[in-house]
Formats: C-alpha cells, sequence, structure tokens
C-alpha cells in the first residue's frame, strides 16, 4: 500500500477515535488538520465500512454459530442420554437426566428463539435503507459544502 494509502486509514481511524470521544466534526478537523468535509467524507466511509461488517456478521457469522450451537448441543444430548441408558450408578444417573434435561431446555430455546434473529435481519434491512438515506443526505450536504467553499475561494477579495 502506498504511503498516501498509509495516511488515509491513519487518519481516518484518528477521525474514528475523536468521534467517538464526542468530538464534532470541526474540532475533528482542526485537530488533524483537514478540511471539514474530508472529516465528513472519512465519517461517510466509516459508517458504510461498519454497515457491511454488521452486515457480514448478522448474515454470516450468526446463523454459523448457531448452527454450530445447534449440533454441539444434540451431541451432548445425545452423549449424555447414552451415559444416562448405560450408567449402573443411579446418582450417575440422575445427574446425566438433569443435563439432558438442560439440553432439551437449550435446544427448545434456540429453536423458539430462532425469530429473534429473523425480526433482527429485517431491522438491519430496514436501518440499512435508512443508512442509506442519510449517506445520500450526507453527500448532497457535503456537495454544498464543497461548492460553497469554491464560491468563498472565487468571491474571495471581490467584496
Amino acid at each position: 500500500m502506498s504511503s498516501n494509502g498509509n495516511n488515509v486509514e491513519w487518519r481516518r481511524s484518528k477521525v474514528l477515535e475523536l468521534s467517538s470521544q464526542g468530538h464534532t466534526q470541526s474540532e475533528i478537523a482542526i485537530v488533524l488538520h483537514v478540511t471539514q468535509p474530508t472529516v465528513n467524507k472519512d465519517l461517510a466511509y466509516l459508517r458504510k465500512q461498519a454497515q457491511e461488517n454488521l452486515q457480514h456478521h448478522i448474515h454470516e457469522t450468526v446463523p454459523e454459530e448457531y448452527q454450530k450451537c445447534m449440533v454441539g448441543m444434540k451431541r451432548n444430548l445425545k452423549q449424555t442420554l447414552e451415559i444416562r441408558d448405560n450408567a449402573d450408578n443411579p446418582k450417575v444417573k440422575l445427574q446425566a437426566a438433569a443435563i439432558a434435561n438442560d439440553c432439551y431446555k437449550f435446544i427448545l430455546d434456540m429453536a423458539t428463539n430462532a425469530s429473534i434473529v429473523s425480526d433482527a435481519l429485517k431491522f438491519v434491512t430496514q436501518k440499512q435503507v435508512q443508512i442509506n438515506t442519510l449517506q445520500k443526505i450526507d453527500e448532497r450536504i457535503e456537495n454544498m459544502e464543497e461548492e460553497d467553499e469554491e464560491e468563498e475561494k472565487i468571491t474571495e477579495g471581490v467584496f
């Protein structure tokens, strides 16, 4: 990566850090010695990156982990029932039955709460539409600010 790419990466990480500390775009621009439209562009880029990371997490990571957990719990249940069925000691049988009971509860909970994942996906999709709308508004404002800066440069000293 070029040193310019490293500079942009460094600046964006600083913009994120300062923004997370509650600094305004103007304050960030002053601290980093860049223009406010540059900070605005960096924040838009960071929002888009965060949105993509969240989409990846919800659409790929969560279902994969859900599946792993369900498979693991069913395997645990099977092993626990085998121990219960093969044990001679009544205490071991009772303990295995209690563990199997917990496995059943967990599996049922996961199966019935799967709608939460579906609801989360719908929520994220709705928020994505809202974020896209906000980004378009941000871009329009940014373009207007850049036009104002250009006008100021052109009219500087004329009035």
